[in-house]
């Protein structure tokens, strides 16, 4: 399995106007732009989802239909409570589990990105990786287990994204 873990674009700042709700928080124009360019150097790549779960929360919601939208999978979009903000990533594994898929996108927040590719990566939440917001990463693994099961492919930031269009 391959999964492809990506944080939200840049979006509207903790209480600014009518947003005083952090789950109402939208993309601004840059996180919009920013993910544009991501979602065309996803296409170079040549990169394809089986399927696509993504947090509820606006930023992260609006974050997967716009690279969705940009590889013709709307349909393959899943919104889940598994990547909202403090789920249980061994929750998420058990969905991920289930749903067998060979090439998965993940879209959520920080601190919860780092910490589940950390719990993948070395069975652990200590590994020192942060996910810039529209940054991504690819990571491989023969057995998924809330454990250490993975191997680190790559991970990109928002502006060597940018670069690969």
């Amino acid at each position: 399995m391959t999964l492809y873990l990506l944080r939200h674009g840049i979006a509207t700042e903790r209480g600014a106007g009518r947003y005083a709700n952090d789950s109402d928080r939208p993309l601004t124009a840059k996180g919009r732009r920013q993910l544009r360019r991501a979602a065309s150097a996803i296409r170079a790549m040549e990169l394809s989802f089986d399927v696509i779960l993504s947090s509820p929360l606006v930023r992260a919601r609006q974050t997967a239909e716009l690279i969705a939208r940009a590889l013709h999978c709307q349909h393959r979009l899943e919104l889940t409570e598994l990547l909202a903000p403090g789920a249980s990533a061994t929750g998420l594994v058990r969905r991920l589990k289930q749903l067998k898929p060979q090439n998965v996108l993940l879209v959520g927040h920080e601190p919860d990105m780092s910490a589940f590719a950390s719990l993948l990566l070395t069975g652990g939440d200590r590994l020192g990786i942060t996910f810039k917001k529209g940054g991504l990463c690819r990571l491989s693994t023969e057995r998924l287990q809330a454990a250490r099961c993975a191997s680190l492919d790559w991970l990109v930031t928002p502006s060597q994204l940018g670069s690969m269009r």
